[in-house]
């Protein structure tokens, strides 16, 4: 069993019918594998979702596989260790968003396995990383 946190570059296909990672994410697996979102990276598959031609379709297929994941809101902690991160990458010479450090934060506090396709994140030590999007 594994328990992923999907990046906005990995939520934003379960919308998209036919789409490999959608049936990835949606097929009954064995593994009893768990799917995780943070807030973040909700508001950020909803904003892109809601500005394409296909917006309400989008939404309503977005509707239909939500209550799959467990949802993580952001807390007090979550906020420190986000600064505490970017200010310790800035340091380095690394950039990391605001939103993607809260979701690294998340992934790290709930000890789960990161999908993304965003290299940023390779800054972070200890985040564990997938990219189901590639190969």
């Amino acid at each position: 069993m594994a328990n992923y946190l999907l990046d906005t570059n990995h939520i934003s296909p379960i919308v998209t019918p036919g789409h490999r990672l959608r049936a990835r994410i949606m097929q009954p697996n064995d593994a009893e594998d768990t799917f995780h979102i943070a807030v973040p990276a909700l508001t950020e598959m909803l904003f892109g979702i809601r500005t394409l031609p296909r917006a309400e379709r989008n939404l309503r297929d977005w509707q239909r596989f939500e209550d799959l994941f467990t949802f993580h809101p952001i807390e007090k902690q979550d906020a420190e260790y986000a600064s505490l991160l970017q200010a310790t990458l800035r340091r380095q010479g690394r950039q990391l968003h605001t939103v993607d450090a809260l979701i690294a934060a998340i992934a790290l506090r709930y000890n789960l396995i990161l999908l993304t396709t965003d290299k940023d994140f390779q800054a972070v030590v200890g985040l564990a990383q997938a990219n189901w999007m590639s190969g």
